[in-house]
């Protein structure tokens, strides 16, 4: 059970939290204004108002917030010594919101595992750079490899990762394992042309450059200048230099004429794949989102395809698992566009151009990518 003060600030994260404004932005202001927190109390912090958000519906909403957050705690660490504590059932329609059911279809047996998995502590993953796996798991210790991407870890030790001089020297980035399968998807060539459409902070453009080997080029765009500044800092420290970072709001008016060998769109989404990690998002996100962001998809799609070369690869992929933002976009997308073939993801070990990566198989973020390939003239 965490201590008086953990409780204390945990509490006072909860009571931050607005309608507009997600758990993990509120306890980054809250640190912001609370610096003489050391790493393990804002990790203990952190990891309390989480379980509580992962328990929400079991608590008594009558409760003072501590007494809530000691509730959830007590349910965490019972399901943690016994996940089959919690019936299939009981999570079916106390872990989620009702409407996902609506859109996520599972076997029974798949449901279990993916309940059990959402209420579960998420893995956390790194990427080590191409070929550098083995030698950054002797030095950092406490790793575990996974046969499903060459140059993804599983971090299990205890220290904080960003002040680890291998992390100060651009030896990885901290991706999750999900991610890190779209980079492998894409399977960008040394000396490629490539496009990172909707680029954050630019994860999967340090993914597809270090796959380049810093040869080549990729374009990353995005609509949030800060979140390029923030891609700039990182590529700086990962010593990759073959990327070039413009604006783009998504809309017609593309950044450049320039036609691609490859482009990736990893879409804004619902984040329905990201609730085991965040799990607040479960009683924020709404149908009218999941509708809304399908259609923004779409539109993206159809605004980036012409840029493709003949023979040119495009990639979508949403950290999401609703059927709208997923198969739905990629089967209308298809037949919108005859002059694209669905591509099979042979490096993702399928020979559909369509994977929904699921987090009870990955222990990571649930993702679903898709695949196609220009025809050539």
């Amino acid at each position: 059970m965490p201590d008086q003060a953990t409780l204390n600030h945990a509490a006072q994260v909860l009571v931050a939290i607005s309608s507009d404004q997600r758990a993990d932005t509120a306890l980054r202001f809250y640190f912001e204004h609370h610096r003489y927190l050391q790493p393990p109390a804002k990790r203990a912090i952190s990891h309390t108002v989480f379980v509580y958000f992962r328990w929400f519906s079991w608590l008594d909403q009558k409760a003072s917030p501590q007494k809530r957050l000691e509730q959830a705690v007590e349910l965490h660490d019972r399901f943690t010594a016994d996940p089959k504590s919690v019936k299939p059932e009981t999570l079916a329609v106390r872990a989620v919101p009702e409407w996902l059911w609506t859109e996520v279809d599972l076997p029974a047996e798949a449901k279990a595992s993916y309940l059990r998995q959402l209420q579960r502590d998420p893995a956390l993953w790194i990427r080590a750079r191409p070929g550098q796996a083995a030698a950054l798991a002797k030095s950092l210790f406490a790793c575990e490899p996974t046969p499903l991407a060459p140059d993804a870890l599983r971090f299990t030790g205890t220290q904080d990762l960003f002040k680890t001089e291998q992390f100060k020297t651009g030896e990885f980035e901290i991706q999750d394992l999900a991610s890190q399968l779209v980079g492998v998807a894409a399977a960008p060539k040394p000396g490629e042309t490539w496009w990172d459409a909707c680029a954050g902070e630019g994860g999967k453009t340090l993914h597809l450059a270090d796959l380049m080997q810093n040869k080549g080029v990729v374009w990353a765009t995005d609509r949030n200048e800060r979140r390029i500044d923030t891609l700039k800092r990182r590529a700086g420290r990962a010593k990759l230099f073959n990327y070039r970072s413009e604006f783009w709001d998504g809309g017609r008016q593309l950044p450049t004429k320039l036609k691609f060998d490859g482009i990736l769109l990893d879409a804004p989404c619902s984040g329905v794949g990201t609730w085991q990690r965040n799990p607040h998002a479960r009683w924020t996100t709404t149908p009218d989102d999941v509708r809304e962001l399908a259609a923004t998809q779409a539109t993206l799609l159809s605004n980036l395809v012409g840029s493709l070369k003949p023979g040119g690869r495009l990639i979508y992929s949403v950290c999401t698992l609703t059927r709208s933002e997923t198969t739905a976009v990629a089967a209308a997308f298809t037949a919108d566009h005859p002059e694209l073939e669905p591509l099979p993801l042979s490096t993702l070990n399928s020979q559909l151009p369509t994977l929904t990566l699921w987090p009870h198989e990955l222990n990571a973020n649930g993702m679903f990518v898709a695949a196609w390939r220009k025809k050539s003239a």
